[in-house]
This record gives C-alpha cells, structure tokens and sequence, in this order.
C-alpha cells in the first residue's frame, strides 16, 4: 500500500505546526497510527484525557486535516470514529528554484543483486515467507531471490547494477545518494552488535559505516507478523551522498572520494557493492532491508543530481 503524505511548507504549514505542539494531539495520532480506527470515547479512555478535552483534540486535529472522522450507530447511539489521514508529514523549505528535474531516481529491489558470494549465517526472506533453505549460500543464486525484502549475511557481499540514466540522457553529474536502510547480523538479535559495512560505488570505496547493531527490541513498522520477533526487525536508514567535495554519511563528510574518482560519466551503468570483509575490525554482519520491511517501506534508492 502506497504511503500516504501531507506536504507543507513555512507558508501553509503553520496551523499544522501550532495544531502538533499540543502533547495529548501527538498523543491521539500515535494512537490512531498503532491501532487503526478508535472511536473517541476509546481515545479518552486509553489515553487518560478528559472527554470534553478528546473532543477539543479531535476537533483541532480534523480542522487542519491530520485526521478524519465519520459517525456510525453503536448499541448505545452513534459514536465518532476517527483515523490518521497521513502517515507522514513532510516540512519541504524548498523553493521554486529547484525542480524534480534536476533528480533521477531509481528505486532497486534488494532481491535483484547482479552478484554475490556470502558466508553463513545468511538468507532471504520475503514478505510471505523464507526464501529457500536457511543458512545456504546457494539460495543467493535461487531465482526466488527476486521476491526478497530482507537479506543477511556473515561475510562477503552483494552486488548492484544500477542504470546510469544520468549519461544516457546526457546530463552531467552533481551529487550521487545511495539511501539504504541496514543493520549489523547476530543470530538472533543484539543492539551492541557493530559490523564494518564498506560501502563501494564502481569497485571504489567510498565508505566504512560501523552498524551499532542487530535490533529485536520491537516489531518494525513494516516487518511482516509472521517473523518472529527474536529475528532482526528494522535497521538504519542511512544516506550516502558523494559530492565534488567529497563522501558523506548522513551529512557528515567521512571520506576524500569525490565524483571524479567514480568515474560516473566512463561507465554506463553504476555499480553498488555492500561488503562485509574478512579483515574488518567488526566483523558483524549485515541486514539490508526492503520494501515490507523494516523501519522504511521502501527499496534501495539511487539518486543522481545533474
């Protein structure tokens, strides 16, 4: 199911922003988000709220579009159901300087690596189910793998091959974003846990990013019900941006690789390596999470910017 978003801005987002600054209102759409639809007589009951205060909340949260409300008939008349109308809210500063042209985006399965060679522990699961045999590296070679949303591994890597769409339509390259949402690999789960990731784009490393560890405290928001929860549940989503003044994580500058060091205009494809190598100093594994989940419903995102 596609993600619904409300998008504002300084110059329409204003009642949104003052309608959120109200603890019980933050209160009311986690709850809403949690449990799906609740009647408001449930909301003040399990929230503690006074009735008279639910329904000012409510009023408050309807009028600036966050939720919506219909009345059905219960045994004792007619109740008001309310629901979250978003499930994310996005404050966008930009201007109209800059448009989507200047972005080219792929989104790539995590199941469609072009190439592999892991170590056990390891597997693949999909939204439905296990994927293959557990612990088999062969499994990484099943034609199945294409349905994956969760991979893991001890060592070694995957590998992607992303189209270069950037050269095909003759635009040259500013920015380079690779955004993945990932985690160390334990059997079972433990959130101090660290594993060296090297992040490679065209067999040059652009960056060694140390998960802090494998997470089982919770279910993720988009992990499917049927995988336990001592298996790992979510990571991080991390950003990898490579510029003309060098590599970033999540903003953070970590490396002196720059775009011409990648070559990008050379090569018609760009290939995206994750490597979890024998000689690293934490050696601990990898989950690279997929659309179905996770945290983050979403694939393996390349972004250029020309």
């Amino acid at each position: 199911m596609s993600k619904r978003f409300m998008l504002i801005t300084p110059e329409n987002g204003a009642e949104v922003v003052k309608s959120l600054s109200a603890p019980a209102r933050l209160s009311i759409l986690k709850l809403l988000h949690e449990r799906g639809p609740v009647n408001v007589n449930d909301i003040s009951s399990i929230l503690g709220l006074p009735q008279s205060s639910t329904s000012t909340h409510i009023n408050m949260l309807e009028k600036v579009g966050l939720i919506e409300t219909e009345s059905k008939k219960g045994r004792k008349g007619s109740q008001k159901i309310c629901r979250a109308a978003y499930d994310e809210i996005v404050m966008s500063f930009k201007g109209d300087k800059k448009t989507d042209q200047d972005l080219i985006e792929v989104a790539m399965p995590i199941g469609l690596y072009s190439g592999c060679d892991v170590s056990a522990p390891c597997g693949l699961c999909s939204r439905e189910g296990i994927i293959g045999f557990l612990d088999s590296p062969d499994t990484f070679h099943s034609p199945e793998r294409m349905k994956a949303s969760l991979l893991w591994f001890t060592k070694g890597h995957v590998s992607y091959q992303f189209p270069n769409n950037a050269r095909i339509a003759g635009k040259t390259i500013r920015e380079l974003e690779l955004l993945v949402e990932l985690s160390s690999e334990v059997p079972g789960t433990s959130e101090n846990w660290p594993s060296d990731i090297n992040i490679s784009v065209n067999r040059k490393l652009i960056a060694v990013w140390t998960a802090p560890g494998d997470y089982g405290d919770q279910r993720g928001k988009f992990t499917p019900e049927w995988w336990k929860l001592a298996g790992s549940q979510y990571g991080h989503l991390k950003s990898f941006r490579v510029t003309s003044e060098g590599t970033f994580v999540d903003g953070m500058r970590v490396s002196d690789m720059t775009l011409d060091d990648l070559e990008l205009d050379q090569h018609r494809s760009i290939r995206v390596h994750f490597t979890v190598p024998d000689g690293a100093d934490y050696p601990g594994g990898i989950n690279i999470f997929g659309r179905g989940f996770g945290n983050y419903d979403q694939d393996i995102v390349l972004r250029l910017r020309t």
